[in-house]
Order: C-alpha cells, then structure tokens, then sequence
C-alpha cells in the first residue's frame, strides 16, 4: 500500500492509475480474496482510515464528476463507513477518466457460498427441477458459456450438456462469468446425436412459437445455438417439442445468446411452478 501523502505528490494520469490500484486491492482485501502477500499492511492507521484518506486524494482531482465526488464526499461523513463502497465508486471513476473500463471477468465480486459449504454440521445439497436440461451447441464465446451455467444453476436446471464445438469452461474468462457453477451443476460434452430421443427437447430459435404461447414440457432439453448460426439444422431436426422463440420489435431484433436463454429460462420455470 502507498502512502497517501506520496500520492499527493503524484499528478495527472499517474496518480490516477495508482490510485485505482490501490483501491482495487483494497476491495480484493475487505472481501478476503485478496492474492497472497497483496493484503492490506498500511499499519500506521487502520484500513477505514487508509481508505478515507486515498478518497481525500480522490476528492482532489479536478476530472471527477460532480456526481462522484458528492457520493465520496458522502459516505466518508458517514458514521458506519461504508469501506467497500467508497473504495468501487473512486475506481470506477477513475477508470472511466482513464478510459479503462472493466470488463465483466474483471470485476471485483464477493465469492458465493460453496453447494459444499457445512451448514449445521450437514453438507449444503443443491436444489434443482429434475429433468431439466440445457444443450449449448457450438457456444464460442467463454464469457457467454460461463454465463449460460451461471443461469442455469442459479434457475435450477439439473444439467448442461456441451456439444463438441464448445469453448473450454475451464477458459478463465468462462469460469469468471460463471462464479464458480461449473462446480456444482452437473454438465458433460456430448454430440447432438447422444441426447436420447425419448426425451423432451425444444429449440430456442427465431421463426418459433412465441414464448408466451409456448407449451414448456415439466421435463426436457432445451437447445440453444451459437452466437453467429443459431441452432443447426441437426438441432431443429432433433427438437420433438417444437422451436421457441422471444418476440422482438427492435430492428436489430437480436439478444445476446445469454440474456435469451436466461429468459427461456425464467419462463420454463414459472411454467413448472
């Protein structure tokens, strides 16, 4: 950690940068993920008041927005001082003026309790809607993989099956996005042709039975198609349930593959309730 009055000697980009590193690390260390030996060792003043005195050199840079500085200003007269807060609002200001803004794998984001995690003496199981199933073909992105068993843990599907094209989700960016529940849904990697038949499976795909009219079967796989070609023609040929789509009228009438199986899936679920 620097000392704050070294930073009143630095200027312009330089303080700035610094800064925001400070303040990066700090938040690492009031959520305990801070990396080995980067834990905050300013030992001359507690960390609330390190904290309040690297906003005091915030407060006098004369790029900030109004808007941040009253906030800053703020939650340091605040009994109660909001460490963690003060600390995210000064570096994203300060990224922002530095034009550096970060992406999602870069956010500083409390760790999630384990499914694993003793409660009471007992180990934690996982909840879920059994039958319940994702097939992601040929996803590429990482970050849009991660996010796709972020949702379905988070909704409650009980498995997400990876076709052979997907990206790794052991890539660091995927396993960012998804905040540890590649950990605890089940998953596998298995070619379209390896989900059973007997079984329900719908496509999520444009030229469908809009989502609100659509049937969701109580158990089942649904299929969702990669950013650039949407579902195959193999994939739709597989669907016994029919194809779904999410109604649009923006003229680009596109989604983020992410954002729309996290629709279908809320929807499925509401249906099962």
């Amino acid at each position: 950690m620097i000392n704050p009055n070294k930073l009143f000697q630095l200027e312009g980009g330089q303080q700035r940068r610094k800064l925001a590193l400070c303040f990066g690390a700090l938040e690492r260390d009031i959520l305990g993920i801070a990396e080995k030996g980067s834990e905050y060792n300013f030992h001359s003043m507690p960390r609330a008041e390190y904290i309040k005195a690297l906003c005091r050199v915030f407060l006098k840079d004369p790029k900030i927005s109004p808007e941040a500085a009253k906030k800053i200003s703020s939650l340091i007269s605040q009994e109660g001082f909001d460490e963690r807060a003060a600390c995210n609002l000064a570096r994203n200001e300060l990224l922002s003026i530095l034009g550096t803004f970060p992406a999602e794998w870069d956010l500083i984001i409390a760790p999630h309790p384990s499914a694993n995690a003793a409660q009471d003496g007992k180990v934690a199981a996982r909840g879920f809607y059994p039958g319940i199933a994702v097939y992601a073909e040929d996803i590429r992105s990482p970050f849009n993989l991660g996010s796709i068993f972020r949702t379905a843990e988070g909704l409650g599907a009980q498995k997400v099956w990876l076709s052979p094209g997907c990206c790794d989700p052991a890539h660091p960016r995927a396993v960012r996005s998804a905040m540890g529940c590649d950990k605890t849904i089940e998953w596998e990697r298995a070619p379209l042709e390896a989900l059973d038949d007997s079984q329900n499976i719908f496509v999520l795909e444009t030229g469908g039975t809009p989502i609100e009219e659509f049937e969701f079967p109580k158990t089942g796989i649904c299929i969702i198609g990669s950013e650039e070609l949407g579902a195959s023609p193999q994939a739709l040929a597989k669907a016994n349930c029919g194809r779904v789509t999410i109604p649009m009228k923006g003229l680009k009438a596109s989604l983020n593959v992410g954002v729309a199986f996290g629709i279908l899936m809320q929807k499925w679920v509401e249906s099962l309730k």
